[in-house]
């Protein structure tokens, strides 16, 4: 008997249609959140963990306190669109319990070495933190993400709020 390999008696294996990325340990101060993705223009954020309440930031020189308290989102941003999007993480603001929109604080992001401005290729994506400061009697209710320039939206004006 002769077998080809193409033998249709073969059963096949249909090709799996998501990664399979394994799971990660949460940081010890973080909670894990399960918040939808959320899109703004080509740009999808998907906000996987909180710390709030921290008082110091600890980086390879330095300690920084908090002149409030320091605020921690993790999140992954993926470029859904067909070019390249210029992405800013000093765009990025948390809305807090009282209304307050926080940008990141600057000096914060440099000591932990977060990203700044960057290119976001197609289908590139990219996971990191945000760092805000702010007032000790205030909680993180909502992140108001902007994911840059469009094609379509050169000036990316409206941001879109992500419940935490």
């Amino acid at each position: 008997m002769l077998l080809t390999g193409c033998d249709a008696a073969q059963p096949s294996t249909p090709a799996p249609t998501t990664y399979e990325l394994p799971p990660r340990q949460v940081r010890p101060d973080e909670t894990a959140l399960k918040v939808a993705p959320a899109k703004n223009g080509d740009t999808e954020f998907d906000l996987i963990g909180l710390a709030a309440g921290l008082p110091s930031i600890t980086g390879s020189h330095t300690e920084f306190p908090a002149k409030g308290q320091f605020v921690r989102l993790r999140l992954v941003v993926t470029n859904t669109g067909t070019s390249s999007v210029l992405f800013d993480t000093k765009r990025q603001l948390l809305v807090d319990d009282q209304g307050a929109a926080h940008p990141p604080e600057e000096q914060a992001m440099l000591i932990k070495r977060q990203p700044g401005q960057f290119d976001l290729g197609h289908g590139v994506r990219v996971e990191f933190d945000l760092y805000w400061d702010i007032p000790k009697d205030r909680k993180p209710v909502t992140l108001r993400a902007f994911g840059g320039p469009t094609i379509t939206d050169m000036k990316n004006l409206t941001g879109t709020d992500i419940k935490l």
